[in-house]
């Protein structure tokens, strides 16, 4: 399972042809009056869409992204792209913990940059981490698995990656939305070696046989459901028809990076005012890593093949939970995940940082980070 070095650089002609594309988009007009009611502000979007083409300057981007060190490396048949940042190391001090962090949808190793420095460069040496970030199954520069794509599949990948290949004895696992999945799926099947689990969502069980819901955990799962009948219109065509409007994003550069921020805007702890977690030159570079590697159809997969997950069995290992604010999770009560969670030692609601709260919150991620795993580092 060797590894090697990776450098990100997209060719002359993808950028010309991008270009291109974009001085060509055609806009639509606005469905409702009020301000992006109907989805993204198609005045917004002519905005956003003109600097890609005339001010954004991605090889600037491209070289911050180079920053830092990437690599590459065949786990379970496929090649997996990550970013590997070593933490401080003091003589005659503690080894840092190593740590994955796993992104969602419709997101990027990106999503994770921000907060990595804060780990390996702690004020404490002691709290210090090896910082690992994968890119999911199918997204940018990771090849699509092979067979179905699930969380459990993508944990079993990502133990071989940080055991078989980077060689660590255990570890800590942090992720949020399809990253919280796959971390919670990590200390369930491998409490020998994950040292503990951190996420800022809930995965919930859905079997109430044994244990029927209680009234508050009710009302919240029915108030979830009437917020997903106003929100999964994106989702319910992913995975049903992932290929159809994968042929349309894949050809129109507006397109795609019109799906992305209509999440990013919903997702985010923003307010309705995207660029207060969003500036435009980051969306770009995530938009432009999605055009360059024409993954936005492959990281589809895992809404496609999202039937063949399980509920998450029993997580014995330690848990973390540093709750979003975002409208999925609003009075989410802590009885729902100590379902899944056996040692549920840590849960925060600081009411700040969304959907991308490595991104939007990254000291506040770090913190929690650090406060839930220094006890852990000596534990196992």
């Amino acid at each position: 399972m060797a590894v090697t070095a990776f450098h990100i650089s997209v060719p002359d002609d993808v950028l010309d042809d991008l270009r291109a594309r974009l001085h060509r988009t055609l806009f639509t007009t606005a469905s409702d009056s009020t301000f992006w009611a109907a989805g993204v502000d198609p005045g917004y979007l002519r905005e956003l869409v003109a600097y890609w083409a005339d001010g954004f300057d991605w090889r600037k981007a491209e070289a911050a992204l180079n920053a830092f060190p990437h690599y590459r490396a065949e786990v379970a048949g496929r090649q997996v792209h990550f970013v590997h940042l070593r933490g401080r190391r003091t003589e005659g001090g503690p080894e840092p913990l190593p740590v994955v962090l796993t992104h969602g949808w419709p997101s990027s190793f990106v999503e994770m940059l921000r907060v990595a420095p804060l780990l390996t460069e702690p004020d404490d040496p002691a709290d210090a981490f090896d910082v690992i970030i994968p890119s999911l199954p199918g997204f940018l520069f990771s090849e699509l698995p092979q067979g179905v794509f699930t969380r459990r599949g993508v944990a079993e990948i990502w133990h071989s990656l940080m055991t078989e290949t980077l060689g660590y004895r255990r570890f800590g696992a942090f992720g949020g939305d399809i990253g919280g999945g796959v971390t919670q799926w990590l200390g369930a099947l491998y409490p020998g070696e994950v040292a503990g689990v951190h996420t800022t969502s809930a995965v919930l069980t859905t079997d109430f046989s044994e244990r029927p819901a209680t009234a508050e955990e009710q009302a919240y799962l029915d108030g979830l459901a009437e917020y997903d009948v106003r929100d999964q219109g994106y989702s319910e065509i992913m995975w049903s028809r992932p290929d159809t409007i994968a042929a349309a994003l894949m050809d129109s550069p507006a397109g795609l990076v019109a799906w992305i921020i209509d999440k990013y805007r919903d997702w985010s702890d923003c307010a309705g005012d995207l660029e207060t977690r969003w500036d435009k030159d980051t969306i770009l570079t995530v938009a432009t890593l999605y055009w360059a590697t024409g993954s936005i159809g492959s990281s589809f997969r895992q809404y496609y093949d999202y039937p063949h997950n399980r509920p998450v069995p029993t997580i014995t290992v330690p848990a973390a939970i540093t709750l979003s604010n975002e409208p999925a999770y609003a009075n989410l009560p802590r009885s729902l995940p100590e379902r899944v969670c056996a040692d549920l030692r840590h849960w925060s609601t600081p009411g700040r940082g969304g959907h991308f709260m490595a991104h939007e919150e990254p000291e506040q991620v770090a913190d929690e980070l650090r406060t839930f795993f220094r006890p852990l580092r000596t534990e196992g």
